[in-house]
């Protein structure tokens, strides 16, 4: 199984990094893409891909939570690593979008800097990873403002409506999901019953989002199977076609 959204390389993972990845091997997950976050992120995100060259495939972007009075230093940074080091493969542009959830104080340097990630994209030909929380409307209006053969990707950690998963398939982007879909009240069951398993990529979000029975605590990419499980009971399928099914998005989408 491939994990397409997890911060592996982060400090929660210091004491147990070996452990934490063998486990995620033993349940067959042998792929994850690691979204950056900014520019102080990027040197250990880096340091996890060499270690795990052939398991770990780095992603560049700017989070939009990171998106602050020096936001045009850190989009220099990511600029740098994406047109100036050829040495250094990334595999999509993320993770980038709008966040109205933790504060709206640079909502309008947040919408520059998801605009210019989405040029890149379609610069590069790489799939962006979309984060949208409380502001999916907004994320899919820039989208389809920008529409293009070359625009393609993921609406990471996707909790919104039917609708709203409706225009984004649409748009011939993909749903990731993750934990949320095991939670009680997480409202993906009605969602997911509209949507075709063509559409959707699984994702731990690692080390947020933890699903049940771990909810509250830190997530890790062995937990990948739980989100598989109940996604296969919603669909009336067997655990084995979801993962097949969004594998096969994710080598697609990622083309790695």
């Amino acid at each position: 199984m491939v994990d397409t959204h997890c911060h592996l390389y982060l400090p929660e993972f210091d004491a147990d990094h070996e452990a934490m990845m063998q486990r995620a091997f033993d349940k067959n997950i042998d792929t994850f893409l690691l979204p950056n976050v900014e520019a102080a992120t990027i040197p250990s995100m880096l340091n996890l891909v060499e270690k795990y060259p052939h398991s770990c495939f780095p992603m560049m972007g700017l989070h939009p939570c990171s998106v602050k009075e020096n936001w045009k230093e850190e989009v220099a940074a990511i600029h740098e690593y994406l047109f100036d080091r050829p040495s250094i493969k990334f595999y999509g542009i993320g993770e980038t979008g709008l966040d109205y959830y933790w504060s709206k104080e640079f909502l309008s340097q947040q919408k520059e800097n998801f605009q210019l990630h989405i040029d890149w994209a379609k610069e590069l030909s790489l799939p962006v990873i979309i984060h949208s929380r409380e502001s999916t409307d907004d994320c899919i209006e820039m989208i389809r403002k920008n529409k293009s053969e070359r625009l393609r990707g993921i609406f990471h950690c996707f909790s919104g409506n039917a609708e709203q998963a409706t225009q984004i398939t649409g748009l011939g982007f993909y749903l990731g999901i993750g934990g949320v879909v095991t939670f009680k009240n997480g409202g993906l069951d009605s969602v997911l019953n509209m949507i075709e398993l063509d559409y959707i990529v699984l994702e731990t979000d690692a080390p947020y989002l933890a699903p049940v029975p771990h909810r509250g605590k830190r997530n890790e990419s062995s937990y990948l199977p739980l989100i598989a499980e109940k996604i296969a009971a919603i669909k009336k399928v067997s655990a084995d076609e979801v993962a097949a099914i969004t594998t096969s998005n994710a080598k697609h989408l990622f083309m790695y």
